[in-house]
This record gives C-alpha cells, sequence and structure tokens, in this order.
C-alpha cells in the first residue's frame, strides 16, 4: 500500500508517502517515497518548503500564505505533478493516516475517520488547541484533493498510553474530575510505541518481556515506562504541558503558582496559558534558545543562564526517569529518541552519569558517534542505553495498514 502521512504541529507540516508492505522483517524503518516539511513560523505570511523524492536532492520553495491550512494543499499537489511527482495521479495512494494529538476519552485505538470522528477531534481541540484544529483542517483538505474514495485514518498520540491503570491516570483532585474527563493522558505516544519496538529489535529480545523506560526529547519532551510493549505510566497528563522541562514550557509545576499569578499578579488565563507554554522551560530560564544545541553552545561560553537551564534539564530528565523505573518491576533499557535524545551527546551521557545505581554504563565512544539505532552502552552495563531514530511517520503508516487491511479482511 501506498500511505500518505500527514503530521501537523503548530508550527509545521510533516508529509510522507510510505510504502508499506506489511511483510516488513525486522529493522530501521525504510526510506519514505516522498518527503515534504513546511514550517511556517519563521516569517509571516510565507512557509518555507522543503522537498525530497525519490531520494533525489531536495527541493526548497516558499508558499505565501493566509493560514497555516494553506499550505496543506500545494505541498500535496507536488505529489502528482511538478518537477517532484512521485506518482501519476492521487488515485494510486491507498490511504491517508494523519497524527492527532489529543484523543480524549473517545479514541483509545486507532480509527477511519468519519464525519463523527472529525467532530470530536475538533471538539477535542480545547485540550490541545495549537495541534488538533489544524489536523482537523489537514482531514478535510485531503478529503478534497484526494476524494471520498481514499480511506483517512487517525491515530492518537494518546492511544498507546488508553491503558495506563486507573491508579496511574487519575489526579488526585475531586472525583468529580474523572466524571469531566481530566485525568492523565500522555502523548508523545507514536514515538514511544515505536521507539520501544525498534529498541527491542535492537537488541534481539521479545518486548513482550522486556520493561523499557522511553526518553522523547525534542522541544516537546515526554517519558514512557513501557511493560511487554504496554504503557503502564508517562509523564504528560492532561495536556502536553505537564512532565519535563521542555524547550519552551515549563512541565511539572506547583500548580499554586498559577493561582498566584491569577491573584496576586493580575495574570489573564490566556497569560498564563503563553507563560507555561512559550516563554518557559530552556528559553525562559537560559534567555538564549528553546534549542538545546544553542543552550550548550552558549554554555560553553560561559553563559551562567544557559548552565543554569542545562542542569535543571538534566536534573528534571534523571528524577523523571527514576519515577518511571518505580513504575515497572526493573529496568532492562533505557531508549533516547527525537531531537535531543539522538543528536544530543552531552545530554544524555550527563543523564546516565547520574543513573549508575540503575545500572545504566555507557560506551563513551559510541554515545559520542550519535548514530542512530544502536546500543551505547558498556558492554557489563546491566541496563542497555539506545538511541533510536524517531520514526512517527512509518508507524503511523503501519497503524493505517492494519487498519485498512483488517477492514479489506
Amino acid at each position: 500500500m501506498k500511505i500518505l502521512v500527514l503530521n501537523g504541529g503548530s508550527s509545521s507540516l510533516k508529509a510522507q508517502l510510505r510504502e508499506v508492505t506489511g511483510d516488513e522483517k525486522a529493522g530501521p524503518a525504510p526510506k519514505p517515497l516522498w518527503d515534504a516539511r513546511a514550517d511556517w513560523g519563521r516569517s509571516a505570511g510565507t512557509a518555507e518548503v522543503r522537498i525530497t523524492a525519490r531520494e533525489q536532492p531536495p527541493v526548497e520553495r516558499k508558499i505565501p500564505i493566509h493560514s497555516p491550512s494553506d499550505v496543506i494543499a500545494p505541498v500535496l499537489e507536488t505529489l502528482w505533478s511538478g518537477p517532484e511527482r512521485v506518482i501519476r495521479h492521487p488515485e494510486e495512494i491507498d490511504a491517508v493516516g494523519h497524527r492527532v494529538v489529543h484523543g480524549g476519552e473517545s479514541f483509545r485505538q486507532t480509527v477511519r475517520i468519519t464525519a463523527e470522528v472529525q467532530a470530536e477531534i475538533r471538539r477535542l481541540a480545547e485540550f490541545a488547541p495549537q495541534h488538533n484544529p489544524f489536523e482537523a483542517e489537514a482531514i478535510r483538505a485531503a478529503q478534497r484533493a484526494l476524494g471520498a474514495r481514499v480511506p483517512q485514518i487517525a491515530v492518537f498520540d494518546t492511544a498507546f498510553h488508553a491503558a495506563l491503570p486507573h491508579f496511574a491516570s487519575a489526579y488526585p483532585g475531586p472525583y468529580a474530575w474523572l466524571e469531566l474527563g481530566i485525568r492523565r493522558y500522555g502523548f508523545h505516544g507514536i514515538s514511544h510505541q515505536y521507539a520501544s519496538r525498534r529498541a527491542a529489535e535492537i537488541l534481539n529480545r521479545p518486548l513482550t518481556e522486556m520493561n523499557i523506560v522511553t526518553c522523547h526529547l525534542g522541544n516537546g519532551c515526554s517519558l514512557a515506562a513501557v511493560k511487554g510493549g504496554l504503557s503502564v505510566d508517562t509523564t504528560m497528563g492532561f495536556t502536553p504541558l505537564d512532565g519535563l522541562m521542555m524547550g519552551t514550557r515549563c512541565g511539572a509545576i506547583d500548580p499554586g503558582i498559577i493561582v498566584y499569578l491569577l491573584r496576586r499578579c493580575g495574570y489573564s488565563a490566556d497569560q498564563v496559558d503563553d507563560l507555561l507554554n512559550r516563554q518557559s522551560g530552556l528559553q525562559g530560564m537560559s534567555g538564549v534558545s528553546g534549542d538545546m544545541r544553542a543552550v550548550v553552545e552558549a554554555m560553553a561560553a560561559g553563559h551562567p543562564r544557559a548552565r543554569l537551564a542545562f542542569d535543571m534539564f538534566i536534573h528534571s530528565l534523571c528524577r523523571n526517569i527514576g519515577a518511571m523505573a518505580a513504575s515497572l518491576d526493573r529496568l532492562d533499557a533505557l531508549v533516547f529518541t527525537a531531537g535531543i535524545g539522538e543528536n544530543s551527546a552531552i545530554v544524555r551521557r550527563r543523564a546516565c552519569q547520574r543513573l549508575t545505581h540503575f545500572g545504566v554504563r555507557l560506551d563513551e565512544d559510541k554515545n559520542n558517534e550519535s548514530q542512530a539505532d544502536v546500543d551505547i552502552a558498556a558492554s557489563d552495563s546491566p541496563v542497555r542505553a539506545l538511541v533510536v531514530r524517531a520514526e512517527e511517520e512509518w508507524e503511523i503508516a503501519r497503524e493505517c495498514r492494519r487498519v485498512v487491511a483488517g477492514e479489506n479482511a
């Protein structure tokens, strides 16, 4: 099957055309037939698009837009028209897979998109206002471009965590919160699902017999405790704001701070939302950037706030790894994935240096090489440490094939 994957964020769209047979053996994800990324956060009224087709050199272009949704149709059209085309007609696409951040209580697994599903995704936008609205628009745009014949599939970031035990998903507020749907949902589930499965492949061990802590470390960061292939605990909660310190998000803080800001400092709810989501984390503490690379560079140059931000990030990471390990019977493997997890050797080294009491010991040479899909633990380390390339789009494509093949069967 040729499956088009659309992965929309708050300021970018990643799109890939993947070919899935269902007979793939264990191993790294194959390269996409076509890959596009659009970013619109850098300059107003313009989206910067980078397209790679059939492993040819990337082509870059700019598309004028009035709103983020304007970028979807022109990006999709490059699939079958223009110099980057890789198919002759839209009908060659067998299915479209959409990453949807928040599935709430309604969606505990991947589903075929209907009018009712679309309506519920839009309703859940109040819980993920930076993501679900754009994802709902991407669904409509794909339907307009490809027609009703091509099945649209929703793959939810929250679904992997849907089976969390009640004692791990409930918040210790009034019981009425549960009736309102206020609970821990967890996010980055697609990434945690792929990373844990790929780690078991690399180690040549059955996933069903492994206890793993997966660390998705990018601009957004979260951990998951994965037992036998199932998520039993995670750091993000009701929204993607909870848990680890992140690029621009604060992560877990004393909720009394919010009350104080509202009551004593005159902040509005919108101002608090902006403060916690976009002015905190590495950006807020360093004053340099929300990008770990810039923070590390400034720290090396002697910038004191950059060092504070970095040390806080490592402290938050290690404290939460300990919490995830406490939700498992034992720890077999620690997995680093996503932008920081895959590319920052210093983050991996500093974190693992503080986790030796768990049995984590690195091979420094392997860690410094920063190659993806490798075991970077020392040969005598009781707990394995791995770097796994994030492959959310491949995992979405696999989910789509599973759903469509099941319907056909």
